[in-house]
């Protein structure tokens, strides 16, 4: 089942999300610039814009008797992740802000990769489909640089003025990976007035949760229009997160339901999966709110294996190669502020959360490899050869949770949030970026691409 250009087709739904959760309080910040909430007429080229947000559903091999099915929000080739969705719109609004007053934007982010690869896809698009000019719309992206090998080279980088009016900084592996949020905030906050008055642009940190539960709500339109849960069988929604913004925008898109379609099937339940190297979500469920890592299980070293081991909790691993590893380096948020929300949706609705290792991952590879082939989604046999985990982390958190007897649920919808491997794009090298330490080291960057 195929619900092509979803965001074309419920536009009018997505209009009406974005004046409810950002009309009257646009940021926390008042005097920080936002585009507004409107869209841009749809026009033939704004669905082309729009045109890569297809959304599917395919059935997935059963186990343990539960019906399993993936929900495949990766069908753009130039991001293969659900990050296209939020991007579409966050892009249009700064096109329809652009051609409504002629000013320029400057979107500032920062990211751990697939943010930025999607952002940057959408104003390429942008400027593509003749919405906006090069010299009106450009993107300054801050990532880690343990990322760098996910980020994609495109015509942001292949036409040198495109290149330098989009640039790709990068933070050195000696920082904390959410150095980049702190940076790139103090950056705006410091710089916006003077960027503004001096090189006429505005600049807009787009990381705000309601800028991305608006577009995630096609998960729960498209959800019941086409594939609604039966009545008698709840449904537990499985993602692999790090804030949980997509499940967040799923039950935010629930309430923009019809009452009649919100009656006829049972509230969703969530199933968070989450990695060793950010577990702070299931931490939080299970602990009271508490994100304290003295809550994580002890692992002991097995010399005959040379795994860590524990058996104490279901939730996290029972083997790994390192208790401290990051598994995938997309999924490095600490604290995140949406855990009370995702705690108090689970607790009232149903669900729950597990974290999986590299080394389970590993162990099911290529039984999940076989299981998403029925999907036409395809892994390589090589699994070093696999840039974007998520999805693999789902697929062996779901099915490590029904072998501990944590889910119980018959239907099981996968979020597929995203999996590309190296053969799937040409990767940006890190000479072809910028290394960024800090705000100063930022604001000369951006001064250089608004200066094209």
């Amino acid at each position: 089942m195929l619900v092509s250009n979803s965001l074309s087709r419920y536009y009018e739904q997505v209009q009406a999300a974005l004046r409810d959760l950002l009309g009257g309080r646009q940021s926390s910040n008042p005097t920080e610039f936002t585009p507004g909430v409107e869209l841009p007429r749809l026009t033939p080229a704004v669905q082309e814009f729009l045109s890569v947000s297809d959304v599917s559903v395919a059935s997935l091999p059963s186990y343990d008797g539960r019906s399993i099915t993936l929900l495949d929000l990766m069908s753009n080739p130039a991001t293969m992740t659900t990050k296209t969705f939020a991007s579409l719109v966050i892009v249009a609004r700064a096109v329809r802000f652009i051609q409504d007053t002629g000013e320029r934007i400057t979107i500032v982010t920062p990211s751990s990769a697939n943010k930025a690869i999607a952002l940057r896809d959408a104003v390429l698009r942008a400027v593509n489909c003749g919405l906006v000019g090069a010299d009106q719309l450009n993107i300054v992206v801050l990532v880690p640089e343990g990322s760098v090998a996910k980020l994609r080279r495109t015509g942001l980088y292949s036409d040198p003025y495109l290149r330098t009016r989009n640039p790709i900084a990068v933070l050195g592996r000696d920082r904390t990976p959410g150095a980049v949020k702190d940076i790139t905030r103090g950056f705006v906050d410091a710089h916006s007035e003077e960027l503004a008055r001096d090189h006429k642009t505005h600049l807009w940190y787009t990381l705000q949760l309601e800028n991305y539960l608006a577009a995630d709500i096609v998960r729960a339109l498209s959800e019941a229009e086409f594939f609604p849960a039966a009545a008698d069988r709840p449904r537990l929604h499985a993602h692999a997160v790090s804030s949980a913004y997509g499940l967040l925008g799923h039950a935010y898109g629930r309430t923009r339901l019809p009452e009649a379609d919100r009656v006829g099937t049972p509230d969703p339940r969530y199933f968070l999966v989450q990695h060793l190297g950010a577990p702070d979500m299931v931490l939080s469920l299970y602990n009271d709110g508490s994100t304290d890592p003295g809550n994580m299980p002890a692992y002991s070293l097995q010399p005959e294996t040379g795994l860590y081991t524990q058996e104490r909790d279901p939730h996290f691993p029972a083997f790994t190669y390192d208790p401290h590893e990051a598994l995938d380096s997309t999924f490095y948020t600490r604290n995140p502020p949406t855990s009370p929300r995702m705690n108090e949706l689970i607790q009232g609705q149903g669900g729950g959360g597990l974290v999986v290792s590299l080394a389970e991952c590993l162990q099911r590879y290529a039984q999940v490899r076989n299981i998403l082939s029925e999907a036409k989604v395809h892994l390589p046999a090589d699994p070093r050869a696999l840039r974007e985990w998520s999805l693999v982390m789902a697929v062996t958190g779901v099915l490590n949770g029904i072998d501990r007897g944590l889910i119980g649920e018959q239907d099981i919808l996968v979020h597929g949030s995203g999996s590309y491997s190296a053969a799937d794009f040409d990767s940006v090298g890190i000479h072809d970026t910028h290394r960024v330490e800090d705000v100063p080291a930022l604001h000369q960057l951006a001064l250089t691409a608004v200066k094209q």
